[in-house]
């Protein structure tokens, strides 16, 4: 069903997937990749949930997909977790939810943000983070082309916020492409370029040039020792950046535990098994903790 609730005066659009047994079930929030809409993988996930007993909200950042808020399409990670933050109150206090059972589950990029909001939430019982893109600075030059490079994309960034401050104009380059290399990834990948795929209307495949100084400054790893609730991660080795995997797990301050499987990061957005195995752990995880 369409839900709509307030993420601090922004009205945010989501879809809540419930099970079919009508009694009060435990809830879920569930996001996904940087600039990502509900449809592209986070309905996936939060459907396949609620076939397996749960309540699982997906939802549209501010400023984002049928959210609204503005800057438009602008990744901002301070501003995902006051978001996640917001529905999982809105999800503590929808009838058809235990809200003293409530769960996160973050996919891609989102895993940052879902660990953002459980390290200062108690309400969130437990933690699932599948294809989880975790990073620091030091891994953000490892992926971004060293330390000089980095520094080039946050001035770059801090320019195109500048110039937005000052007229209201917002910089946009693509989130994918294989000719532009301006691109936030300049590659060709066929998740987002598919429209059977991740290449949707609903998703504009554009990002916001200043969102990179936010982007590449927040530090995930450092986020584990304040994460008490017990956390699973899965992932595999052919997957995104498996070091911040193994570092952040390794300062995880709760009950852990990683599921190591076989694929691509892409493959965990809507390919099987990859998708399966994921739910089947997280369901599995979640039953066991909530």
């Amino acid at each position: 069903m369409k839900v709509e609730f307030d993420s601090d005066g922004v009205k945010l659009v989501g879809n809540l997937f419930l099970p079919t047994d009508r009694g009060t079930a435990p809830g879920v929030v569930v996001a996904g990749t940087w600039t990502s809409v509900k449809e592209l993988m986070a309905d996936r996930y939060a459907q396949r949930l609620a076939e397996r007993g749960f309540a699982a909200l997906s939802f549209d950042f501010t400023g984002f997909g049928e959210s609204a808020g503005e800057p438009r399409d602008v990744e901002n990670p301070a501003r995902k977790v006051r978001d996640i933050g917001n529905a999982v109150g809105f999800l503590a206090g929808h009838p058809a939810v235990d809200g003293d059972r409530l769960g996160a589950l973050g996919i891609c990029a989102a895993a940052m943000y879902m660990a953002g909001n459980a390290a200062a939430d108690p309400t969130v019982k437990s933690l699932a983070l599948v294809a989880p893109w975790l990073h620091d600075a030091t891994i953000c030059e490892q992926v971004y082309g060293g330390s000089e490079a980095v520094a080039a994309r946050i001035a770059v960034a801090r320019d195109a916020r500048s110039r937005y401050d000052r007229t209201g104009e917002i910089d946009y380059v693509p989130v994918v492409s294989a000719t532009d290399d301006r691109a936030a990834m300049p590659y060709e990948i066929d998740f987002y370029l598919d429209p059977a795929r991740g290449g949707i209307p609903a998703w504009p495949n554009r990002f916001a040039v200043m969102a990179w100084a936010d982007w590449l400054t927040y530090d995930s790893i450092a986020l584990a020792p304040h994460v008490d609730q017990p956390t699973i991660l899965v992932h595999s080795e052919d997957a995104a950046i498996p070091e911040g995997v193994r570092r952040f797990h390794s300062g995880l301050a709760g009950p852990k535990d990683i599921v190591w499987t076989e694929g691509t990061q892409f493959d965990f957005y809507d390919r099987e098994p990859q998708v399966t195995i994921a739910v089947d752990a997280v369901a599995a995880h979640f039953q066991r903790t909530l």
